[in-house]
């Protein structure tokens, strides 16, 4: 489960690039009842945040980019962690660098294409609720190569994986934290591609009250459904959908997988 512990290789903050920060922050209130605050000093940079604390964040859209969510992971030598992933296929696209007093960040691509980020905590951990209603309760990766995928990681983070299998044939691994108990430091997945089409990536479920209504909110909101809601033993009931400017996330009713 994921908490406000973070600890190393957990993840501890979103953020979204968007084209429209105005727009997309409404579609978002009008889905999950976030707020927008804007960090004056940050160039439209802004936090998500329900009832006071902050859920993710917003930016503006990096040139040629599309739209969508970064996981950002801890790491307490991010130098290290960046030095690391390069050697073992990364690249970097932003390197390391200071959010003034807030922490130190980088953003790198995994070898098989998934954008992710990683934070090294200054006044700032991570988010400040998770695993809540309408907050980020999951992180799961898509890839075309669950072994090189989870390799990588484990070189970076020290995660354990266990694998399940929620449905026959169907392929998943939960990953959890390099320590505490393995289960109750499972925070997500990592699962194959749907399709040849999809790319490599990874993707934040958000804990839903009433998923389906959610599902209606953000379709009537200018979103667009990606799986329809489904009930998957073991796991609860999910959907995939794609905000106004496509961007992915999920939803999930109950935990994402039995303790």
């Amino acid at each position: 489960m994921l908490t406000t512990d973070f600890p190393t290789g957990s993840p501890c903050w979103i953020d979204l690039g968007c084209p429209d920060i105005p727009a997309t922050a409404e579609f978002y209130r009008k889905v999950f009842g976030w707020t927008f605050q804007e960090v004056p000093e940050a160039g439209g940079y802004g936090f998500l945040q329900l009832d006071g604390r902050t859920v993710g964040a917003l930016g503006k859209l990096d040139q040629g980019a599309r739209s969508a969510w970064t996981t950002y992971f801890l790491s307490p030598d991010l130098d290290a962690t960046v030095k690391a992933a390069e050697q073992s296929g990364a690249t970097v696209r932003v390197p390391p660098m200071d959010v003034m007093q807030e922490g130190r960040f980088a953003a790198l691509t995994d070898p098989q294409g998934a954008e992710f980020a990683v934070w090294q905590a200054g006044d700032t951990r991570g988010l400040d609720a998770v695993s809540e209603d309408n907050t980020l309760c999951w992180s799961e990766l898509h890839t075309k190569d669950q072994d090189g995928s989870y390799d990588f990681y484990k070189s970076l983070f020290g995660w354990r994986v266990e694998n399940f299998e929620p449905s026959p044939g169907m392929s998943y691994r939960v990953i959890s934290t390099a320590e505490g108990d393995q289960r109750q430091t499972g925070f997500g997945g990592i699962a194959p591609t749907m399709d040849a089409a999809q790319p490599s990536a990874w993707t934040p479920y958000f804990a839903a009250n009433d998923v389906d209504a959610l599902i209606a909110k953000a379709t009537a909101a200018g979103g667009s459904v990606l799986m329809p809601a489904a009930d998957v033993d073991n796991v609860g009931r999910i959907a995939w959908l794609a905000d106004l400017n496509g961007a992915p996330f999920a939803l999930i009713k109950g935990e994402p997988r039995e303790s």
